[in-house]
């Protein structure tokens, strides 16, 4: 079975809160784009779990989520692990590692989806979405893809009219990483102050984002004024550390034809919205004369309105 495992990047991330299991109460806009992992998952006799992949700095072994999303399948539906045996993963990566570009977590909701289909399960998506919610908060988001509010740490999802054929310039250093936990843990100690405390207050600023600006643009589908409205809590902490995230937020937004540009997530990755392909296969060229440096990654790609698809199913 081979399946497709989108990259996500957010439109609007918000941190409103503290919550009682250690995370962040979030708000979030999420948005699958068309560069994609490729994941194959085939059975073998013995009741093992395997995991090859052909990027260097991806682990194989159980610190990965792709094993870890096999082990609960295996977990969940012992009977089915029986009868079927255990699965040999190998994962075609495209997406840049470590990137807030949810690599990880879209593998996993792919192996949660071949497995189904190859065990014959028969799960429901938010049966599945449940599932990918134990493994990691955007995990659920992975599965259903398209755009989509997320609220609570992540994991609960409202989907808005899916955003098709906005076109977007990616930027990462490759051996630039950003800690998630450093970026949230730093943003607490600096900005702890201002979270809302009172549970009815934090319901209705998730709330309000559901009627705000930038979902108002989403659902006119207006590209131009959803890329004035990007926000990202996060760049508050992560720019001022990271330079080179800056420079290039910076460059982008000086480029001609760009409507709109952020960090997303935690970063380090960072996109630019642009009116066509032909423009951002402009601006691709251009940052890359601007910065000729061989550890910048620069993608063009698109909003797609789908999570992980399956594209063969061997019989």
């Amino acid at each position: 079975m081979k399946l497709i495992a989108p990259a996500k990047i957010n439109l609007y991330l918000e941190i409103i809160g503290n919550r009682p299991d250690g995370f962040h109460e979030l708000v979030m806009i999420l948005q699958s784009i068309d560069l994609a992992d490729e994941i194959e998952i085939h059975s073998i006799n013995d009741r093992t779990i395997r995991v090859n992949c052909n990027h260097p700095q991806v682990p194989t072994d159980k610190s990965n989520l792709i094993y870890r999303a096999a082990e609960l399948m295996a977990k969940k539906f012992p009977e089915a692990f029986v009868k079927h045996g255990g699965v040999e993963i190998t994962l075609n990566k495209h997406i840049p590692v470590a990137a807030g570009l949810a690599g990880g977590s879209t593998n996993a909701a792919a192996v949660l989806v071949g497995i189904d289909l190859l065990w014959n399960l028969g799960l429901t998506q938010s049966e599945i979405e449940e599932l990918g919610a134990i493994l990691g908060s955007d995990v659920p988001f992975c599965v259903a893809g398209g755009t989509v509010i997320a609220t609570g740490r992540g994991e609960q999802l409202s989907p808005l009219p899916s955003l098709d054929h906005i076109y977007i310039v990616l930027g990462k250093y490759r051996s630039l990483e950003v800690s998630t936990a450093w970026a949230y843990t730093t943003y607490r100690q600096e900005y702890g102050h201002t979270y809302l405390q009172d549970t009815n207050d934090l319901a209705a600023r998730a709330a309000a984002v559901h009627s705000g600006p930038i979902v108002k643009a989403i659902l006119e589908k207006d590209a131009v004024a959803i890329a004035q409205k990007l926000h990202n809590d996060l760049e508050k902490v992560v720019l001022p550390s990271y330079p080179q995230v800056l420079q290039l937020r910076e460059l982008f937004a000086s480029q001609p034809g760009v409507i709109g540009t952020m960090m997303s997530g935690s970063g380090p990755s960072v996109f630019a919205l642009c009116e066509n392909q032909q423009q951002a296969e402009q601006i691709k060229q251009q940052v890359r004369q601007t910065i000729p440096d061989e550890d910048l990654e620069l993608f063009v790609t698109r909003t797609i309105a789908h999570g992980v698809k399956v594209l063969t199913v061997d019989s």
